[in-house]
């Protein structure tokens, strides 16, 4: 009799663990942080990183940066950029597939004026720089893929419209953004 006792407390201490080893195995797909690099900008010479944080196998949010680290070649008054954004996924995997996301985006530009000075035998070319800051909202479309091994792929575009536009300039007709867009073709890892 106690042998037999024995036998199933051991079987039962054998299978519970087994179990406890099945519900700690989790869906390779199921991570809840993700570190991302915009490639196609990285190669035109700016650095955009961002950050996602899976809420639930249909939501995310993020936030990402843009700053220009070549600003010669990209021929560019942008500054910056930091945009959060929120996600809806419609794939069968954890936080994968085809999403819409909702974004807002504040940015900084610059804005350079030049004119001459003086007289028409000795003139003087005059540049003067102001920087000013925009605030968008907008939405976009894309689809993100992920390994089991947690490598994240991420094509997506968006579409946004400023809703303030603080100029620090009184004539910024040429330079007044009302739009901004997105896109990306994101490579990182899910943890």
């Amino acid at each position: 009799m106690k042998t037999t006792l024995l036998s199933i407390a051991c079987l039962f201490i054998f299978l519970s663990g087994a179990y406890a080893q099945n519900d700690s195995i989790q869906d390779p797909y199921k991570k809840d942080n993700e570190i991302k690099l915009n490639a196609v900008f990285l190669l035109i010479g700016a650095l955009e990183p961002s950050y996602e944080r899976n809420l639930s196998e249909s939501s995310s949010v993020g936030i990402s940066a843009l700053i220009p680290l070549d600003i010669e070649n990209l021929d560019t008054d942008l500054n910056y950029y930091v945009s959060p954004y929120y996600r809806v996924f419609f794939g069968k995997k954890y936080a994968a597939g085809f999403f819409i996301e909702g974004f807002g985006m504040v940015s900084s530009y610059d804005e350079r004026n030049s004119f001459f000075t003086g007289n028409e035998f000795d003139p003087t070319l005059v540049t003067e720089e102001n920087t000013f800051t925009n605030v968008a909202v907008g939405f976009g479309l894309g689809g993100k893929w992920v390994t089991k091994s947690g490598f994240v792929f991420e094509l997506n575009a968006g579409f946004g419209r400023n809703i303030i536009n603080n100029s620090n300039t009184s004539n910024n007709d040429n330079n007044d953004f009302d739009f901004v867009g997105k896109f990306g073709f994101n490579l990182g890892y899910r943890f």
